[in-house]
This record gives structure tokens, C-alpha cells and sequence, in this order.
């Protein structure tokens, strides 16, 4: 049995421990909002917070999680409100096709969860999700709006042109 808290709450999931963390959410716990897109880490897609920290749970053995704390897409929201970071990607409007999103969503509320005043740097270095779509212009403009990250796309444009993500 893998034990460990799940979205706030503990759980007991009778998987092999080296089933990638991101199947046994999906197939054992039955919480589908973490994305499959690459299976190897690479696209963003199935992100999560392993305590706090985004993670991309395709690349994470379930047994590595035992006694610590994930959070999906489904459990980012508390007490009935979006999380901030959820509600700025409605006011902006920013998906497209929405598949990439929930795990974009989770690896910026992580990064403003640590650094709320993150330089653009930082914000690079920890955005490297990929949008298939190209809904970059609109995540900017969704991280932009939030209060707690104020001018930290400022150089966003060249993040871009670099290497393609935000």
C-alpha cells in the first residue's frame, strides 16, 4: 500500500510503487484533471505539487510519495473558491483546447506559492510547460493580473523567443 495525503486527505493506494505517480492519480484515485502528454516530463501536461513544489508526475514513482503531500488541479481550490491563479485564467480567457492547462495552472500557483515577487528569471526557469495551442500570450496576461505578480513577465517576449515556452 502507498499512504500519503492526496488533495488534503489521506489516502491508501494498492499500486505497485513503481507506477509513475501520475497513473495511480488517474486510474487508482480517479482524479482525471492531471493530464497524459509526453511521458517523459517533458510537455508539462500532468504537473502537480509534491509538497509545494511543481512536479511532473509522469516522472514521479507513486512509492516515492509515501507520507508526503500532493496536490492535483482538483484539490488547488479550497473552500469552494478558485485559486487565484484558476480564476485569473478565466478573466483571461486563456484556454484554447484547455488539455495543457491544468498543469500550467499548477506550476505557476507553485511558483507564486514560494516567490510571489519572482523575478522574470525565476519565472522561466519554472514555467517550462508547452501549450500546443500557443496560449502564451494569455498566460503572461493571466500571470501579469495577478497581484501578487506584478511586472514578473516583463521580458516574457524574449523567454519565448528563446526557447519556445513560457
Amino acid at each position: 500500500m502507498i499512504d500519503f495525503i492526496l488533495n488534503g486527505a489521506p489516502v491508501s493506494l494498492d499500486v505497485p510503487p513503481e507506477m509513475p505517480l501520475l497513473w495511480a492519480l488517474r486510474e487508482q484515485a480517479g482524479l482525471t484533471g492531471t493530464k497524459f502528454g509526453c511521458g517523459i516530463g517533458d510537455c508539462g501536461a500532468c504537473t502537480v505539487h509534491l509538497d509545494g513544489t511543481a512536479v511532473r508526475s509522469c516522472s514521479v514513482p507513486v512509492g516515492t510519495v509515501i507520507g508526503r503531500s500532493v496536490t492535483t488541479i482538483e484539490g488547488l481550490a479550497g473552500s469552494g473558491e478558485l485559486h487565484p491563479v484558476q480564476q485569473a485564467w478565466i478573466d483571461h480567457q486563456v484556454p484554447q483546447c484547455g488539455y495543457c492547462q491544468s498543469g500550467m495552472i499548477m506550476a505557476i500557483s507553485a511558483l507564486l506559492e514560494r516567490r510571489p515577487d519572482a523575478t522574470d528569471e525565476q519565472v522561466a526557469a519554472s514555467i517550462t510547460n508547452i501549450c500546443r495551442c500557443g496560449t502564451y500570450e494569455r498566460i503572461r496576461s493571466a500571470v501579469r493580473s495577478l497581484d501578487s505578480a506584478e511586472d514578473l513577465l516583463d521580458s516574457a517576449e524574449d523567454l519565448e523567443e528563446e526557447t519556445g515556452d513560457v
